[in-house]
């Protein structure tokens, strides 16, 4: 009866290909849904407004002129593929980039994740772009030390930083954002006459304020 629990469990046991394969399949990096890797391509093509353009026909932003959640989307993949073309990224390391912005994005939105559990994710999802997907092949990973360095840069300062301000733009209805905003203005009054300014009044009137009781004294002095 041992025996057969013992066959059945080095039959159970993986080979160097499940291994291999375990690997790969732990190393898959993300990429971005909304593009295929020759959009994107034909994306990092294109400079200012014409790339935004481009973005808000590909993403189906039809309401940014008036939405400003769509707005803030808008610019934030709009930044985040400009950026990459600066890095000099490929369409592969920009997708991966960009998909990372976007899960980031929903962790927000839909997940209400709070900071530090994002910056988790974060790590999770970086971690098999900086390692070969395994030790004997020949290939180099989707980003170098200097890449990723840049890319976690980039979300800290465009993301991380403002995390609050996500938090309140795409977890807040509409109605609330525009009352929210409501501020009371106090209308300065006065019933009194105010005083002109000095640069309205004459020079002499200015020197000698006692003159506009000059033509009374002389009066009464006659």
């Amino acid at each position: 009866m041992s025996g057969g629990v013992t066959r059945r469990e080095k039959k159970e046991q993986p080979t160097v290909k499940d291994k291999v394969k375990l690997q790969r399949e732990e190393n898959v990096f993300l990429q971005w849904d909304a593009l295929t890797h020759q959009q994107i391509q034909d994306l990092m093509e294109k400079t200012g407004n014409d790339l935004q353009s481009k973005i808000k026909e590909l993403l189906g932003f039809r309401n940014h002129q008036t939405c400003m959640r769509e707005t803030a989307m808008l610019d934030y993949y709009f930044c985040g593929v400009c950026w990459a073309k600066e890095a000099n990224f490929t369409s592969i390391q920009t997708s991966f980039t960009m998909a990372v912005l976007q899960m980031l994005l929903d962790n927000i939105g839909v997940k209400k994740m709070a900071l530090v559990e994002n910056l988790m994710e974060f790590a999770k999802a970086l971690g098999p772009t900086c390692h070969c997907p395994t030790p004997e092949a020949d290939t180099t990973p989707l980003l170098d030390s200097k890449e990723a360095t840049a890319l976690i840069n980039y979300i800290r300062n465009s993301l991380f930083q403002n995390y609050r301000l996500f938090e309140l733009l795409f977890t807040t209805s509409r109605e609330e954002l525009l009352t929210g905003v409501e501020r009371t203005i106090d209308v300065f009054s006065c019933q009194d006459t105010l005083s002109p300014l000095e640069e309205g009044i004459s020079t002499q009137i200015a020197l000698c304020p006692n003159m506009k009781n000059t033509p009374t004294n002389s009066s009464e002095a006659q």
